[in-house]
């Protein structure tokens, strides 16, 4: 398959790629990630289509969103299995692909299964953590940047960060431009610096199981 650019992940999302039974649908934020994990374990019974990722910062109209896809893509699959967590919907994702009759990534959110679902859990004292993923890394301008305006506004740093402490960059890759860039955006934003290399974890696990 052939990956769309970060940019047009975040704004379009991803046409229908690849040929098999079992249709994804899943967030732009998520697509090199799933296609790194189709082709490193020969899923090729999967095909792959992507919502925008900038939904994310609008998450009341995920459901909306995929339900659409689902109605219009599951007539071509025998199976279609949502590769979103709640993702700040409050359960309503949950409740719509269960009146869909498909099934999804259990967790609350990406940087939860990322870690493993568990393992996130644990870390009840980080309510001041702000967490990026490599997407989010790469397109920390398009998902914080500009939609809080801090290009022309710097001063609201501290209205919207002012009780976060540090930022916490969970790498799906091992890549030092990545960990440089993170880096630049946690004194972007004044806070502590953390890298956890996470892989994929239950994301893996979770299309294991589809």
């Amino acid at each position: 398959m052939k990956l769309s650019s970060d940019s047009k992940l975040t704004e379009q999302g991803l046409a229908p790629e690849g040929q098999g039974k079992l249709l994804l649908i899943a967030c732009g934020a998520l697509a090199r990630e799933i296609l790194t994990l189709i082709e490193a374990n020969h899923w090729h019974h999967m095909a792959l289509t992507c919502l925008p990722a900038i939904l994310h910062n609008r998450p009341e109209g995920i459901p909306d969103a995929v339900e659409a896809a689902v109605r219009i893509h599951r007539e071509n699959f025998e199976r279609i299995f949502v590769v979103y967590a709640d993702c700040g919907t409050g359960g309503l994702l949950e409740a719509r692909c269960a009146k869909l009759g498909v099934e999804m990534v259990p967790g609350p959110h990406c940087y939860s299964f990322f870690e493993g679902n568990a393992a996130f859990a644990a870390h009840d004292d980080e309510i001041t953590a702000f967490y990026l993923t490599d997407f989010l890394v790469r397109q920390f301008d398009a998902f914080v940047t500009k939609p809080l305006k801090f290009d022309k506004h710097p001063e609201l740093k501290d209205m919207y960060f002012g009780h976060y402490e540090k930022l916490v960059y969970q790498a799906q890759t091992d890549d030092p431009e990545l960990t440089e860039l993170a880096k630049k955006h946690a004194d972007t934003l004044g806070l502590i610096f953390e890298r956890r290399f996470t892989g994929y974890e239950d994301l893996e696990v979770a299309l294991a199981k589809a």
